[in-house]
């Protein structure tokens, strides 16, 4: 069985939002002709509480995109977003949310930043998903959303380490692009296992 995983299309992660990917809300009208063609739909949505130890705010002397050490490993330094309760932390207007059938909120706790629906950075603390997928069936799993190579990346490793069949659809994501990172992503995503595909692909299917 498969299902649709949404990642991140919230107004931050848009144009004029906090951490805006470039051209982020030109995927939207694919992902909601995409969520008519699948029974099962999962959002997943950046949470976090203000002064997470992500931002940059958080770190004296450090500007966004800069990196700082953490307990897990190197974390990339972002602009406040995403704050619970804020309009940034909503999902973009023009995304049709009627048939999601799951959120998972991710990046709430405040020490340890998420980019991944199934595991915070640690790459330990699980979010509950690979438990909702199993018990409800569910196999393969078509990836959309925001960034393609940050959450989308992520989520789509751990989806395959996971043991699921994953399929991460080009033009329903669109990445930031650090020093080539959306590449690079790309990359690290074939060598993993993780299938590409086009929306029209699945449309006309």
């Amino acid at each position: 069985m498969k299902a649709l995983l949404i990642v991140d299309i919230q107004n931050d992660f848009c144009p004029g939002g906090a951490l805006a990917v470039p051209d982020g809300d030109k995927i939207i009208p694919v992902v909601n002709r995409l969520s008519k063609q699948f029974d099962h739909i999962l959002i997943t949505q950046d949470w976090h509480p203000g002064g997470h130890h992500s931002f940059a705010s958080s770190h004296d002397g450090k500007q966004p995109f800069d990196t700082a050490e953490m307990p897990y490993g190197d974390q990339v330094l972002w602009p406040d977003h995403c704050i619970q309760g804020t309009p940034g932390a909503d999902f973009h207007p023009a995304l049709d949310t009627t048939s999601a059938q799951l959120i998972i909120r991710k990046g709430f706790r405040k020490e340890i930043d998420s980019y991944s629906g199934f595991y915070e950075n640690d790459h330990k603390t699980g979010t509950g998903l690979t438990g909702y997928l199993r018990d409800r069936g569910f196999d393969s799993l078509y990836i959309a959303g925001l960034a393609s190579d940050f959450c989308v990346k992520w989520t789509a490793l751990d989806a395959v380490k996971e043991g699921f069949g994953v399929t991460v659809i080009r033009d329903a994501v669109a990445g930031i692009d650090i020093e080539g990172s959306v590449n690079k992503a790309w990359e690290e995503m074939e060598s993993a296992g993780v299938q590409f595909s086009y929306s029209n692909d699945l449309l006309t299917s």
